[in-house]
């Protein structure tokens, strides 16, 4: 099984610069725009199935990208961006030293008051993941979000503290992996 992953197109307070965690803001004409380039690069693969976080800007990406209706993707809810709690729709430059370190450099700080941490995230991740992995898929989309997708790298790149933090990942960015017998292998796309 091939796991295709993306973050979603950009949205208005991407553009802002803004915490969006949870917040269900659709994409914009720009994000929109990044999801068929993104699905003009993959050229003809087909999907057997797209999974979408519950936030109408990755499910709209997912069908887009996966080249299928907005109903015929299937939402799960493990993969929902981070709750950011009290930081929601605050500007990445005004979010105050806790904030700004934890989430530069999660391995090293904890998450603020009201922020989830990277614990449960990694536990959410590896449980879709686990479970995806017992489908009969040849390949599947998981269009998610910029702070998930770095735990989701993290069990597929079978990282210790499963967390794959940098690079940051960037709108209909694509990653994919080859799952076989547990094992997972990073496949460059380019050559596909």
């Amino acid at each position: 099984m091939k796991i295709w992953i993306t973050r979603h197109g950009q949205t208005r307070f991407n553009k802002q610069k803004l915490m969006q965690g949870l917040t269900d803001e659709p994409l914009n004409e720009t994000g929109i725009a990044q999801a068929k380039a993104a699905r003009e690069k993959i050229g003809d693969i087909h999907f057997d199935a797209v999974y979408a976080s519950p936030l109408d800007r990755a499910i709209t990406t997912g069908a887009i990208i996966g080249g299928v209706d907005k109903s015929e993707v299937i939402i799960d809810p493990r993969i929902i961006e981070t709750d950011f709690g009290k930081y929601e729709l605050c500007k990445y430059y005004l979010m105050g030293p806790k904030m700004t370190l934890y989430w530069a450099f999660p391995e090293v700080f904890s998450a603020p008051e009201s922020v989830e941490t990277i614990e449960s995230m990694v536990e959410r991740s590896s449980s879709f993941l686990k479970e995806l992995e017992t489908k009969e898929y040849e390949n599947v989309l998981v269009a998610c979000h910029g702070g998930i997708i770095r735990a989701l790298k993290g069990y597929l790149e079978d990282k210790e503290n499963g967390i794959s933090w940098r690079p940051k990942p960037h709108n209909c960015e694509l990653w994919v992996y080859e799952c076989e017998n547990g094992k997972h292998t990073k496949v460059d796309i380019d050559k596909n």
